[in-house]
């Protein structure tokens, strides 16, 4: 019996922010990770804040459509000193993760705790750790910056066999009184 091995697996991972909205896109094969792409989707400042939210909708469904990713990973993000800042950030992570359903895609979610401790080894490391470990594990020839180091590293967390924290269902899964429904 003869084949070419499993098919290589895209995975999207998603650091979001207001300002910044970091993305890094990976392909696992087997054990094997690969760098493929990433980078920040960025607002302006002086814009209102549901064109800064349009311009992250619009940007990742754009990636989405050039990479056609297979899986994606989004971080959960946690904001405590600002209340204000907390809500937009939890805004810019809404539109980031519609843009994703609505591209047809399932979302699985993690915290940075669960990232760090899935890349660094420690659930406490700082992003300087995170970035180093990124480019080591994905063979970079330098540090990415630190908002696609936390994408990427993200996306690695997820193709290392991470579920995510009950990922959001784009193939008529739900969660209801706390039992899983299957259908529409």
């Amino acid at each position: 019996m003869s084949g070419a091995g499993p098919r290589a697996l895209r995975i999207l991972g998603i650091d979001p922010g207001l300002r910044v909205t970091g993305f890094g896109l990976i392909e696992k094969s087997g054990n094997r990770l690969a760098y493929l792409a990433s980078g920040c989707i960025r607002t302006a400042a002086g814009d209102s804040l549901p064109v800064r939210l349009g311009t992250i909708h619009a940007g990742l469904r754009e990636l989405v459509d050039r990479h056609r990713p297979d899986q994606t990973a989004v971080e959960i993000v946690f904001v405590n000193v600002n209340p204000q800042s907390t809500l937009r950030l939890g805004q810019a992570r809404g539109a980031a993760i519609s843009a994703l359903v609505a591209s047809g895609l399932g979302v699985a979610e993690y915290t940075a705790l669960q990232v760090k401790q899935a890349v660094v080894g420690n659930g406490h490391a700082d992003k300087r750790q995170v970035q180093h470990m990124v480019r080591r594990l994905l063979s970079l020839s330098a540090d990415p910056g630190p908002d696609a180091a936390d994408a990427l590293a993200c996306a690695i967390a997820h193709a290392h066999g991470g579920q995510g924290l009950g990922g959001v269902a784009s193939c008529g899964l739900r969660v209801r009184n706390g039992r899983l429904i299957v259908g529409k």
